[in-house]
């Protein structure tokens, strides 16, 4: 653990590299680099392309260019990376190279930890998909039971074992996507809570995430998110195990600021419809709804987002935050480091979303328009709250 009073952990996209599955669906060489080169503007002053800068169009299979990644997140007082690791049943798994080469090699020599990215694998998960076709499913997320989840424990505690794995109250840190998928998922918690005891650890630590919101009320109508609904949804997956939620709340935030039925139709129409309903949100404006008075409790991890644009993987289905900046950023960085300074230093944990994801237009590596503007913006914050 850092000596910051914050704990700053930024997820990691691993798709960055070819691999025969989106080669056989997207042709030869496909990687996120596809979309984001062909991304365009939709509206005056939209920003797009993103053009990296500092490490230009990098391949995850180099040593070098994930050495030079950690070398900047550390610079700027990044504690870790936290890697999406997919894991879709029966030891089957996408885009594990670069986690598998880092645990390997040992370098870079940087704190890590996983995220379980436990949905289906897709042809509309990286590129838009006609409305009126059914996705193909490249790869389908199954959940196979206590058997399985034993394999999958055993194939993961080689990280936890590593000396960089991230821990908080000297248990692994493991996020799990979407816990609400999991029909299981108690069953899940507490085979891996058994098994990691079995195998001289204190524990897992499990951390859910949560976009903290619902569309009905108990009368099936349509009702905006408040503290009281969003506390129930985490009590309820508290209740099943976990020992922390990561309030992603990005949904929250949108339903707040539009309205849960125009969210609702606009959604209907963009995935019914092939006519695409274009919704612009002013980044400033999302970030006076992104977080919540929970985000303050102990065992509630905020999330802050750089930007969010995904038109470069599905055009105009997807809201866009406009006005993004590294202001903006640092900003909301600030109002969540003020959520977590009364926390026990193990749980000053704020989630960056995200180190790279860069078909959504939501990174933090350098980029041509705004070079090391989001890493600056993250080291203000960080001199603000050492020790």
């Amino acid at each position: 653990m850092t000596n910051n009073k914050i704990r700053l952990i930024a997820l990691y996209l691993p798709q960055f590299y070819p691999i025969k599955e989106n080669d056989e669906v997207w042709g030869k060489g496909f990687t996120e680099w596809t979309n984001v080169a062909k991304g365009t503007p939709l509206f005056h002053g939209h920003y797009q392309p993103h053009i990296p800068a500092d490490l230009g169009f990098y391949d995850l299979r180099l040593e070098q260019t994930r050495i030079a990644q950690a070398e900047l997140a550390n610079e700027y007082g990044i504690e870790g990376f936290c890697y999406w690791h997919y894991w879709f049943g029966n030891g089957d798994r996408l885009l594990e190279l670069p986690i598998e080469n880092v645990l390997k090699s040992g370098k870079p020599d940087y704190p890590f930890c996983l995220a379980w990215a436990n949905h289906s694998w897709t042809n509309a998960t990286w590129t838009k998909v006609n409305s009126n076709k059914t996705p193909i499913v490249i790869k389908e997320q199954k959940y196979l039971g206590k058997k399985d989840y034993e394999l999958f424990f055993y194939d993961t505690l080689r990280f936890f074992q590593d000396k960089r794995y991230i821990t908080v109250d000297g248990k692994p840190f493991f996020l799990i996507h979407d816990p609400t998928a999991i029909p299981d998922i108690e069953v899940f918690i507490s085979c891996w809570q058994e098994l990691a005891i079995k195998n001289g650890l204190e524990g897992i630590f499990f951390i859910g995430s949560s976009k903290g919101v619902t569309y009905r009320d108990s009368k099936g109508r349509h009702t905006l998110p408040d503290a009281n609904q969003t506390k129930i949804l985490y009590d309820n997956l508290l209740a099943k195990g976990f020992d922390a939620i990561n309030s992603s709340n990005f949904n929250r935030a949108v339903s707040l600021i539009e309205g849960n039925i125009n969210n609702f139709i606009r959604l209907y129409i963009n995935t019914r419809t092939s006519f695409r309903v274009l919704k612009r949100i002013r980044q400033e404006k999302f970030n006076r709804y992104l977080l919540s008075e929970l985000d303050a409790n102990e065992n509630v991890f905020p999330s802050v987002y750089a930007n969010w644009d995904r038109s470069p993987r599905v055009g105009k289905a997807d809201i866009i935050l406009t006005e993004s900046s590294p202001d903006a950023f640092r900003n909301i960085l600030e109002q969540a480091a003020q959520k977590v300074e009364g926390k026990s230093p193990e749980h000053k944990i704020i989630l960056l979303r995200s180190w790279n994801e860069w078909g959504e237009g939501n990174h933090i590596e350098p980029d041509l328009k705004y070079g090391r503007g989001y890493l600056e913006a993250i080291e203000q914050v960080v001199k603000q709250n050492v020790k």
